[in-house]
């Protein structure tokens, strides 16, 4: 793994964390891959139940590095990033079936932001900002904001975000409902991977069930949304942790979860 990003695993956590702490975390071609692998590899590793996705320094990624970007420029495609790298972030970030925690520790930025809102849930320093930048470059939508910023604030406010880019506060960005959880920056680690554990011993096979659940919901009917989720919870319903909880709660007893 690269230095730019940092992996490790313990307890069932997968903690992922940007580290180009002097260029505020943005993404050059090195960062890219290693942010792609090391999602892909928590979400195809059993052994890891969640995932938090956070950064080093003051910010906590401010999207593409444009100064390895302008070298590129006036190629054949300028922004293959998006396909070979963006894309499949996204997809590891919203496909894994375990829940991904975002602990924005700063600024968040394009891409940035687009990664912060892939996740499942998201922590966030009340010092941090969030910037859509796109039109600010001349760009287009990427890493999933055209997707997930309307489903969030409305297509009203998504276009007023993408169309006109400025820095929006954590307390306007909560407002808005970006953020799950806003917490006094000293205490952005800590309640970030306190929130990320406690999903990681929890129940695995529920919590996916319901990340598929809302992902299918959002582009289906209600019937065909009531078709998924009966199939879901049958799946729920069959796991180990379902039947501990039920052992539990009858016991009145906390459940101590397995994963499966």
């Amino acid at each position: 793994m690269s230095d730019t990003v940092l992996y490790e695993v313990s307890d069932g956590l997968a903690t992922v964390t940007l580290n180009r702490p002097d260029a505020m975390n943005a993404l050059n071609t090195d960062a890219k891959v290693a942010l792609r692998d090391a999602l892909e590899s928590a979400g195809a590793d059993a052994d890891v139940r969640a995932v938090l996705l956070t950064a080093t320094g003051r910010a906590f990624c401010v999207g593409q590095d444009l100064k390895e970007h302008v070298a590129g420029l006036g190629g054949p495609e300028p922004m293959r990033t998006v396909r070979e790298h963006y894309n499949p972030i996204v997809r590891a970030i919203t496909g894994m079936a375990k829940p991904v925690v975002a602990g924005v520790n700063g600024v968040a930025a394009g891409a940035g932001f687009g990664f912060a809102l892939a996740a499942d849930y998201r922590v966030v320093a009340d010092t941090a900002s969030f910037n859509t930048a796109f039109a600010g470059v001349a760009l287009a939508a990427d890493s999933g904001m055209s997707w997930t910023l309307p489903r969030l604030v409305g297509p009203s406010r998504a276009a007023d975000l993408l169309f006109f880019p400025r820095s929006l506060s954590a307390q306007e960005a909560d407002a808005l409902g970006l953020i799950n959880k806003l917490v006094p920056a000293d205490r952005l680690a800590d309640e970030a991977t306190a929130v990320a554990r406690a999903m990681a011993s929890g129940p695995t096979v529920a919590y996916a069930g319901l990340k598929q659940a809302m992902a299918y919901g959002a582009g289906h009917t209600l019937a065909e949304a009531l078709e998924k989720e009966d199939e879901l919870q049958s799946r729920a319903g069959s796991s180990e942790d379902h039947r501990i909880a039920v052992e539990a709660f009858l016991a009145k007893e906390k459940p101590r979860y397995v994963g499966r």
